[in-house]
């Protein structure tokens, strides 16, 4: 088949970074020019009892892509609640959504869809890890353990969303344990883009008084990751930074693979991003053999 086309992104509940105001409709004309075949999407609101402009939102965004949806609700208030939904341009078989919340103050599940691509089945997990170290540890065996129990040797797996993993502990532990791919890490062509630190203050603070927040937006690097020989291992490249998404600087956002190749690996910047999350989305290119 051809290159299937993945995008991750925290939504931050439909509003922007910036005051805070809704961007539901912006984010449905972003998506839709990403031409995206599936969808991770975190912090998606699946009900809020007082703004209809922010309800539903993955139905929402599923119509307006002309994708099938699954959403997983994680956060239940009285008036709202919140989790992580997938949408797909192929069909979700079945999908369940585990809660591995670790303490009260938190609240997060693991969304698990099975998708059919051209009659092979594709186990997706949508996750959203917690703040603290030590949830992010346990959520991860959570993950693996709901791995290795329900998802057949050698099936294809896609693992994407918000790991809050900054130090970038949890990736030796999934990749060793589950096989899998970081897809920055073995990408050909590599879009990453990595602020600057020499223009860090001045940048920031003139675009803000220009409130021109694409003038923080790096140029964008396309090379082979960088590979150093270590005896029998080797560095390659860190998930890129994600957050904030004005001035990116920590490390938080992934998509993992197994069995795909990977064509192509980007962040993407600059307006409209700017304009409706606190983070940036992550856009890879892949292929089923």
């Amino acid at each position: 088949m051809g290159s299937l086309r993945i995008v991750s992104y925290n939504i931050h509940k439909g509003r922007s970074a910036l005051g805070g105001r809704e961007s539901l409709h912006e984010l449905r004309l972003g998506l839709h020019g990403l031409r995206a075949d599936l969808v991770f999407l975190q912090e998606v609101q699946g009900r809020n009892d007082k703004r209809g402009t922010l309800h539903e939102q993955h139905e929402v965004l599923a119509a307006a892509l002309r994708l099938e949806a699954a959403y997983g609700r994680n956060a239940v208030y009285r008036h709202t609640d919140h989790g992580n939904a997938l949408l797909s341009r192929f069909p979700i078989v079945s999908h369940v959504n585990e809660d591995i919340s670790d303490h009260a103050m938190e609240q997060r599940g693991i969304l698990h869809a099975c998708i059919d691509i051209d009659n092979r089945i594709v186990h997706c997990f949508v996750v959203h890890f917690g703040l603290f170290a030590g949830s992010r540890v346990r959520q991860a065996a959570a993950l693996i353990a709901r791995i290795e129990s329900e998802v057949p040797a050698g099936a294809p797996v896609l693992i994407a969303g918000d790991f809050n993993d900054w130090n970038n502990v949890l990736s030796g532990i999934l990749v060793r344990r589950l096989d899998l791919h970081e897809v920055f890490a073995t990408a050909p062509l590599r879009g990453d883009l990595e602020p600057r630190p020499r223009m860090s203050v001045r940048a920031l603070g003139q675009a803000f008084r220009n409130r021109d927040l694409s003038m923080l937006r790096p140029p964008l690097v396309s090379a082979a990751p960088l590979r150093i020989g270590l005896g029998d291992r080797a560095l390659t490249p860190r998930p890129p930074r994600t957050f904030p998404v004005v001035f990116p600087w920590l490390r938080l956002d992934r998509i993992y693979q197994r069995g795909f190749s990977v064509r192509r690996a980007s962040v993407l910047q600059g307006r409209p991003w700017t304009r409706l999350s606190d983070h940036a989305p992550l856009l890879a290119e892949l292929e089923l053999p």
